[in-house]
């Protein structure tokens, strides 16, 4: 039995649903292998590094900045690395693509008339780029960046900024990610229902969420199985 599946009950005591993009909606390997593979290739290919020599020298630099704003903003690590990032991101925009069974679940939450926010620490151009590719945002009633908000999600501000611009009832909307922290700073926000997505990435393994009631794959809150989705 699914017993992180969302049943009447929860959906009665729901008004909205708030998800994250990548890892819950959009496969993270394309983040992943772009970070990890296609910047160090491209950054160490003109300093004359091998691309394993040049990630080990970024590592740090990427770990510095994790779960702060910067380390989302492809106008900053342009700078950074003196890369064009949204270029790059151009580049490598065949690998953007749905996690299975992702849209099956929009259209449950949107049959059932619940209103859709997406909230995501992407940056603007690269959520424009992932928009293009996919049309993500035709599900949504509302999105909103963290870039436009001045704090990351994992960040309280995050939560109390976009309360000012979204009303909602924390305790009557559900909160989908795939990242701990974040998880952690909306349950602290008083969002009532939080699920957790243990296989954000399609080429990875799964990682456990031994905090949260966590499924493999968004659309296991209805009932689904997260198999090969055709419409990719």
């Amino acid at each position: 039995m699914n017993t992180a599946a969302l049943h009447d009950r929860h959906w009665n005591a729901i008004d909205h649903v708030l998800l994250d993009l990548d890892g819950t909606l959009l496969d993270l390997d394309f983040d992943n292998h772009f970070w990890q593979q296609l910047v160090p290739q491209a950054w160490g290919a003109v300093r004359g590094l091998e691309p394993a020599a040049a990630q080990a020298l970024l590592q740090p630099r990427f770990a510095a900045c994790m779960g702060t704003l910067p380390w989302y903003s492809t106008e900053y690590w342009s700078g950074e690395l003196e890369l064009d990032i949204l270029a790059l991101k151009r580049q490598d925009a065949h690998r953007i693509r749905w996690l299975p069974g992702a849209r099956d679940f929009l259209a449950a939450a949107r049959a059932r008339g619940k209103r859709l926010v997406l909230l995501t620490n992407a940056h603007p151009q690269a959520l424009a780029i992932k928009h293009e590719r996919t049309g993500v945002l035709d599900h949504f009633d509302a999105s909103f960046s963290s870039h436009d908000l001045g704090a990351p999600k994992e960040d309280a501000r995050f939560w109390q900024a976009l309360r000012e611009i979204e009303p909602y009832d924390a305790s009557r909307s559900l909160f989908v990610d795939d990242s701990a922290p974040v998880l952690h700073a909306a349950r602290s926000a008083g969002i009532g229902v939080i699920r957790a997505i243990r296989r954000p990435d399609s080429a990875r393994a799964g990682h456990r969420h031994e905090e949260f009631v966590a499924v493999d794959a968004l659309v296991e809150l209805i009932g689904g199985q997260p198999g090969a989705d055709p419409r990719r």
